[in-house]
This record gives structure tokens, C-alpha cells and sequence, in this order.
């Protein structure tokens, strides 16, 4: 089937001289996590400082400050496009029923993972349910209804005052369809949100430039204020939980990739500035702008990342998934606990429904993990303090697994639609397009 497009996709970088490797941004930003690990193992009083910590808090704030715009200027312009309003249902039953089955997965995944490899057993743990009992008390107060009711905002300007994404969604969606409705009086509306669209990503490559300080500051301040030894004894359960992503991206991610007719390796290279951000912010939003743009460019249908992505935010948590089961075990096995095959397979299905309600946001995961612990045993709570002091090490695998997921997912669910365009995308997977050359990102064909 040939590939279509609604909007003109950005344009392709002209070949011209390369930039100097100091010049590039994944290149700066990788120093920079060096830098900050550095600084924080050595000066840890110096790297624990408040303003230290707000250079990595800044960033995500200034990325965090357009996510709303562009989800909502992308997914409204992605549908105004669309001639058939039956497409966008379609599209978001496929993105549901792939987030489903690529999620149930992840979760085995983490399960079979645990068992075979019980680390937990013999750490002889006693914890402090205090440190933890925020989290616990966050996630006893969202229950499946509160979710629901959640996604329908008090008002369209809290919506986007909040940024919450799936809020912001459901208006977009809703603004869409009126706007396909006006027909031709929509046009000039839809041409000016196109506009605003490649205005906002403009910002975005903008506020890029500072990403390199972003992550310095992020990373000093996680290693200053709980060093390497931090991972101490617990070492074990770091080490399973990063081998756990990193063989299901390679397995399942790179068996859909194949499927699909592209390389998974060649597609996280071709995202790398957003993996190297987010493994310094440790949060998955802070690249969804960029990433959103970069898979247009790949050949990935507008209306499709519109809906795709943002979305996946919140229901494909493949990262967060896996983490999950693998710690539920590890807990269970440290507080010697014994769980059987249908307290596991109970695992699976609340973690499949307490997943739904995390987002890219450091400390999402640990949200869930207090909801799924709560709903399968009260008793293995407490010992959400045992990974409480690891738990930011994770977060980074847990938004990198998360970000390269839904990559995937859009790429694919443009496939199953029939609109991608493999020439477009082989031509990109073979690029390196730097997300904070401002003409690059802007340019339109």
C-alpha cells in the first residue's frame, strides 16, 4: 500500500559540512553526564547544592512548558487533515490493542526474569515503611473511576495550565473533529495551528541548546546526594532490571522493527539525542517534543504521532512495566515472602491497570509500584523502602525503555495504517539530525 501523508512532513537536512563533534548535541550532553558523575562522586557537597539541582530541574520545566502546545497544535492539525473521522477511531483502537499486547510482554517478561534470577533472596531486609508511605498514600487515592474522571479537566485552561497530557488529548481530539467539521471555513484556523506547530518546535530546538547543562545538573545532584555506594548490596536488582530493558528492546522492540522493515539499533541511533536527555533527566516528557518531530521526519504519519505518542505516555509504560513485576518479585523475595502462580498472574493483571495511570514524570513508577503492591498483598509494601534508594537509577532505564517503546509504537501503528513511507524512512535511519539546529527543525517541505 502506498504510503500517504496529510501535511507537508519537515523537510529532509540539506548535506552540507558536518559539524564539529564538539558542536554536536549528543556528543555535549554525553559529556556533561560524565561531568556531572564526576562532580557528584567527588564534590558531593558542592553537587547536592539547590542551584545545582535546578539546572536539571530547569530544563525539564522549559521542555514541560511547550508540551501542552504541541500536543495539542499536532494532534488538532493531525485530524483537521483527516477527510474520514472513522480514521481517528481506528487509529487509536490499533494504538490501544498494540499498547496492550507489547505491555503484557514487558510484565512476563519482568516475571520469568525474576523467578530465574531471585536476587532478593537472602538481603534479609527490614524496612522503613515511612520513607515510602507518600507514594503509597498517592496511589490509595487513585482508583480506576479517579482515572477515568481524571482525563476530563475541570476546565480547557487548567488543562493546559497543568499540562496534563491525556487531559490535554481529550480537548485536542474533541477540537480536532469541530475543526474537520467546518469543512472549508476551517481551513485558515488549521493553516494558523500548522504554523503555531512549527513555531512551538522552533522553541523547542531553542530550548535544546541548554540540554547539555540540563543533564549536568541532574546527574550531579542524583550521584552527590546518593553516590555509587547507594547501589550497594542491591547492586543485583540495578544490574537484572537494566539486562531486563535492555533484552526486551532488543527482542520484542527489535523483533516489531523487523517486522516492520527497519533496524531497532539503527533507530535508537537515530534517536540518541533524546535517549542521552532523558538518561539525564530521568524523565521520558522532556524529549516527547522532540521525539514527535524527529518521527514525522522519519516518514511516520502526522495524525498518527499525534495520537500515537502522546497516548503512550500514559497506556505503553513498557519500561515501567517491567520494572514493575521484577521488583514485586525482588520485594517478596527479600521480606520472604512466597508468592504463588496466581498471586504472579494477579501481579500481571492489576500491573496492567495501575500502569495505565503513570506518566513520563520522575517517580511515576514508584506511584504504580505502590498501587500494584497494595492491591495484590498489603504486606509487601513496607518493603518499597528497600528500592526507595535505587529507585532514581532505575528511573532513567524505566524512561529510556518508556521513550524507545513508544518510538516503536508509532512507526508501527503508521504501518499498520498504511502510511508510512519506508523510502523516507530508510533516508532518516541513515541521518544524524541534531534537534537543536533551529533551521532543521522548522524547515518544512
Amino acid at each position: 500500500m502506498s504510503a500517504t501523508t496529510h501535511i507537508d512532513a519537515p523537510a529532509l537536512p540539506k548535506r552540507g559540512k558536518s559539524k564539529p563533534f564538539y558542536k554536536v548535541l549528543y556528543v555535549q550532553v554525553l559529556f556533561a553526564i560524565v561531568v556531572g558523575v564526576l562532580v557528584g562522586w567527588l564534590s558531593p557537597h558542592f553537587a547536592t547544592n539547590e542551584w545545582i539541582k535546578a539546572l536539571g530541574d530547569g530544563f525539564v520545566k522549559l521542555i514541560k512548558m511547550v508540551i501542552a502546545p504541541i500536543i495539542f497544535c499536532t494532534v488538532v492539525s493531525g485530524i483537521a487533515h483527516i477527510q474520514d473521522a472513522r480514521k481517528v477511531g481506528r487509529v487509536g483502537i490499533k494504538a490501544l490493542l498494540y499498547f496492550e499486547v507489547v505491555s503484557s510482554f514487558a510484565l512476563v517478561l519482568g516475571l520469568i526474569v525474576g523467578n530465574l534470577f531471585p536476587v532478593g533472596h537472602g538481603l534479609a531486609a527490614k524496612p522503613d515503611a515511612g520513607a515510602v508511605a507518600k507514594y503509597v498514600d498517592q496511589a490509595s487515592h487513585m482508583s480506576a473511576v479517579d482515572f477515568v474522571l481524571h482525563i476530563i479537566p475541570d476546565s480547557v485552561v487548567g488543562a493546559f495550565a497543568k499540562g496534563d497530557i491525556l487531559q490535554v488529548l481529550l480537548f485536542a481530539v474533541l477540537f480536532g473533529f469541530a475543526l474537520m467539521a467546518l469543512g472549508e471555513r476551517g481551513h485558515r484556523l488549521r493553516d494558523v495551528i500548522d504554523d503555531a506547530a512549527h513555531a512551538v518546535f522552533g522553541v523547542i530546538a531553542i530550548v535544546m541548546k541548554a540540554a547539555p547543562i540540563g543533564a549536568f545538573g541532574a546527574m550531579a545532584f542524583t550521584i552527590g546526594k546518593y553516590g555509587p555506594a547507594a547501589l550497594g548490596n542491591l547492586i543485583g536488582l540495578v544490574a537484572l532490571f537494566y539486562a531486563t530493558s535492555a533484552l526486551f528492546v532488543v527482542l520484542v522492540l527489535g523483533t516489531i522493527a523487523k517486522f516492520v522493515g527497519f533496524n531497532i539499533f539503527r533507530f535508537i541511533g537515530y534517536i540518541k539525542d533524546e535517549l542521552l536527555i532523558v538518561l539525564g533527566t530521568s524523565s521520558s516528557e522532556s524529549a516527547l517534543p522532540q521525539l514527535m518531530e524527529k518521527l514525522e521526519r522519519l516518514g511516520c504519519s502526522k495524525s498518527v504521532v499525534g495520537l500515537v505518542v502522546p497516548t503512550g505516555y500514559s497506556f505503553n509504560l513498557d519500561g515501567t512495566n517491567i520494572y514493575m513485576t521484577l521488583a514485586t518479585l525482588f520485594i517478596a523475595q527479600a521480606l520472604g515472602i512466597e508468592l504463588s502462580f496466581g498471586d504472579q498472574v494477579a501481579i500481571l493483571l492489576v500491573a496492567m491497570l495501575t500502569s495505565k495511570g503513570a506518566s513520563g514524570v520522575t517517580g511515576a513508577g514508584f506511584v504504580t509500584l505502590a498501587g500494584t503492591l497494595a492491591a495484590v498483598n498489603p504486606a509487601l509494601v513496607p518493603g518499597m523502602a528497600i528500592v526507595f534508594s535505587i529507585d532514581k537509577f532505575m528511573s532513567e532505564v524505566r524512561a529510556l525503555t518508556n521513550i524507545t517503546g513508544n518510538g516503536v509504537a508509532a512507526v508501527f501503528v503508521s504501518w499498520w495504517e498504511g502510511e508510512l513511507d519506508h523510502d523516507r524512512l530508510r533516508a532518516n535511519l541513515s541521518r544524524n539530525v541534531d534537534p537543536s539546529d533551529v533551521e532543521t527543525a522548522v524547515t518544512t517541505g
